[in-house]
């Protein structure tokens, strides 16, 4: 089993930035991906940012593409995500993930409690 455990949510108004940290309890797989999803107050959860153990490879939904960054420490077992030109349609909840890549997409096996993000107009 995996843990995955997120900080740095948090409130902050329109144009700002911020950075989500997701902590695993442990080493994960070499074929694992580490990524981040949110959930938007009355809507589907999402697919934002994905990055492959080398940190070389990373995909980004298109609604975040240019403004926010996804990076991972494998020394710390910790991959960020840094966000930047934050829009009022990025409050959500941001979900840290990590698991393998199915045939098309990214299939998470162990997911984290979630961090929320407010941003104001």
């Amino acid at each position: 089993q995996v843990q995955l455990v997120e900080s740095g949510g948090g409130l902050v108004q329109a144009g700002g930035s911020l950075t989500l940290s997701c902590a695993a309890s442990k080493r994960t797989p070499d074929n694992y991906i580490m990524g981040w999803f949110r959930r938007a107050p009355g809507k589907e959860r999402e697919f934002v940012a994905q990055v492959t153990r080398s940190g070389t490879t990373t995909n980004y939904a298109d609604s975040v593409k240019g403004r926010f960054t996804i990076s991972r420490d494998n020394a710390k077992n910790t991959v960020y995500l840094r966000m930047n030109s934050l829009k009022p349609e990025d409050t959500a909840d941001y979900y840290c993930a990590a698991g393998q890549y199915g045939l098309t997409s990214f299939e998470p096996r162990y997911w984290g409690q979630g961090t929320q993000v407010t941003v104001s107009s």
